[in-house]
């Protein structure tokens, strides 16, 4: 602070003129003093002495420790945030491993149409113009390629349906973790080679809008999820009904 400052500078001054002052005494008193040798004399120099040197010590400006700043408290560690289940699509939904196991009955490798399942067309000759993933599945997808070996595929018409279908597959995210890649994604010209191609690759579990293709399909896959929002369909045993897919894994 300025005063404070002023104040310092006034009684380092002050002190600087006492000490001159006592200096220039103390040289005439000693010379006086050795101008009269003597046992008391030399005394009487040795108490002026000390005298001085104490008044000096009183005299003399102390410096101020500077203040040591306040301690900063230790910053509270960061809470750790639990790893969250990631929600299906647009419904909110959540996936679990633990539900897509349970519901699989532990099958590793899956056959899956996209007609009506994972794109909201519905007929090979929609799929000539356009594919349209449907947001509720995509987590779900990616959730089951995890955990097993996922197959896709579908009856198209010709090459623009494939080219479609790949380039909606890829925009919508479904290849962006290694487990769904595009040469998983098979396509055939009919109901037949669709069949041939969940029998070649020995699935355990499909999935399919097509009552035929389940039907003919249950005497040699293990578990079958049939898609259609019609009930009391005449079903084996070993296939399940369900309006959706993102459903039966609710």
């Amino acid at each position: 602070m300025p005063g404070l400052a002023a104040a310092e500078q006034d009684a380092v001054s002050l002190v600087r003129r006492v000490a001159r002052a006592l200096n220039r005494r103390f040289t005439d008193i000693v010379a006086l003093l050795f101008s009269h040798k003597g046992a008391g004399s030399l005394g009487a120099v040795a108490g002026f002495a000390i005298a001085v040197v104490f008044a000096w010590k009183f005299l003399r400006p102390r410096r101020r420790a500077p203040k040591r700043p306040p301690p900063t408290p230790a910053a509270a560690p960061a809470a750790t945030v639990p790893d969250a289940a990631e929600p299906i699509g647009d419904s909110g939904k959540v996936v679990t491993r633990e539900i897509v196991v349970k519901r699989l009955k532990g099958c590793r490798k899956v056959t899956c149409q996209l007609l009506g399942v994972v794109f909201e067309e519905t007929i090979p000759e929609e799929l000539q113009k356009h594919a349209t993933v449907r947001p509720s599945v995509v987590e779900l997808l990616l959730e089951i390629s995890r955990y097993c070996d996922l197959y896709l595929m579908e009856t198209v018409i010709d090459d623009k349906s494939e080219e479609n279908a790949l380039m909606a597959l890829e925009t919508s995210g479904l290849f962006r973790t290694g487990g769904l890649m595009k040469e998983k994604v098979l396509f055939c010209s009919s109901e037949v080679g669709r069949t041939s191609f969940v029998r070649q690759l020995e699935s355990d579990f499909h999935i399919d809008t097509s009552l035929d293709i389940v039907s003919q399909l249950s005497r040699f896959i293990r578990c079958q999820l049939f898609i259609s929002t019609v009930e009391g369909e005449q079903l084996a045993g070993n296939v399940f009904n369900s309006p959706s897919l993102e459903q039966f894994f609710s």
